[in-house]
């Protein structure tokens, strides 16, 4: 069953049962996924060149990853102890909503988190009090669309599931009936 209909069929009367929603539509639900990366560190150091090649490398990942484009993030200010200038760019981010969002949670929930090494469960400590989940990863080895054997440079990477949950406990319980491994 696909995660949105089992979102519509299964978690909503779930919800509604557990919490006493007067309405279905009251039930929290996820609203965005953010995948982002920052590479500051690693470009600060290097040529305009190699810069650019570092941030192409990356983008080509993240688009692989996601399935749609990132956007570059610039420094706002600048910081002279992390030799950093304003303007220069430091991140890059992919926010996903729908259906790129509901068929990249699928891959990540049952293909990307079970192959994660030494991986036991998303503990109850990566949820926030407005219950979003929030994973790092230190490589983006586990995802199978990219071939690690021709990469140049492995960074890490972090995901954040957002929801509109008006509480943590909410927020946990959407992502547990979601399928989301959750650690007890």
């Amino acid at each position: 069953m696909r995660l949105k209909d089992k979102y519509k069929k299964e978690v909503i009367p779930q919800m509604v049962e557990k919490f006493g929603y007067k309405s279905p539509m009251a039930v929290p639900k996820i609203e965005k996924v953010v995948v982002n990366c920052g590479f500051g560190r690693e470009v600060t150091g290097k040529t305009s060149s190699e810069r650019e090649k570092f941030i192409e490398n990356i983008f080509s990942v993240l688009a692989q990853i996601t399935g749609q484009k990132p956007v570059l993030q610039k420094a706002k200010k600048s910081i002279s102890s992390f030799k950093l200038r304003e303007g220069m760019p430091i991140g890059a981010k992919v926010i996903l909503r729908k259906k790129r969002m509901y068929s990249f949670l699928e891959k990540l929930i049952w293909l990307v988190l079970p192959r994660t090494r030494d991986f036991r469960g998303i503990p109850l400590s990566s949820v926030d009090k407005e219950g979003n989940l929030t994973l790092g990863f230190k490589e983006y080895s586990p995802f199978s669309e990219v071939v690690l054997e021709k990469e140049k440079a492995i960074f890490g990477l972090e995901v954040t599931v957002v929801t509109n949950a008006k509480n943590r406990d909410e927020g946990i319980e959407l992502l547990r009936l979601m399928e989301f491994p959750i650690r007890i």
